[in-house]
């Protein structure tokens, strides 16, 4: 009875028994002798063609723009994916919020509405004033940090003739005119 593990020698494969032009390398590795052969042409030609086809997919038919320029259709929804993310996280106590909303482009437009609907009358189609203070100047009453414009417009100043608007325009319509006031004002923003 034999211990251990006792492996099977290969079959000495003589060059006679091969096929005429095999050729068989003189090692063995694993009890497997290689072939040394050239791989077959039709094999090469699918390989190098494949190969082909992708460096002129790349150089000619692939869309993606190498020199830095911008997709406007990516662009688009970068846009509403940060207007989304922004309208979720409304913070009125938070400036800097408040100033990324107003590089916003939708966020400016959707204020710039609201503010033509509700404020015009009393600020101006052109913000420098009229019954109420003018928004464009250097000179902020009530104080010119967002957060301050937010209570402002929210609060109001019933004795001054200006209405609360919290209650009818919400917190996000609110921090949409605050955004559109900031965008009209590049001083205010750091």
């Amino acid at each position: 009875m034999k211990h251990g593990l006792e492996h099977d020698k290969p079959e000495d494969v003589t060059e006679e028994d091969l096929p005429e032009g095999v050729v068989l390398r003189d090692h063995v590795v694993d009890g497997i002798r290689e072939y040394d052969q050239r791989l077959p042409m039709w094999w090469l030609t699918i390989l190098f063609g494949v190969i082909g086809f992708s460096v002129i997919y790349w150089v000619v038919l692939d869309d993606r723009r190498f020199e830095g320029g911008t997709h406007p259709g990516l662009e688009a929804k970068l846009d509403a994916v940060e207007t989304a993310r922004l309208a979720s996280s409304i913070d009125v106590t938070n400036d800097t919020l408040f100033y990324e909303m107003a590089s916003n482009s939708s966020f400016v437009a959707a204020g710039q509405e609201t503010f033509e609907a509700n404020c015009v009358a009393c600020h101006g189609k052109d913000m420098k004033g009229g019954i109420g203070f003018n928004l464009v100047d250097d000179e902020w009453v009530h104080g010119s940090k967002p957060s301050e414009i937010y209570v402002s417009v929210a609060e109001g100043f019933p004795d001054k003739g200006m209405q609360p608007w919290e209650t009818l325009l919400g917190q996000k319509r609110i921090a949409e005119v605050v955004a559109y006031v900031l965008s009209k004002n590049p001083e205010l923003i750091p």
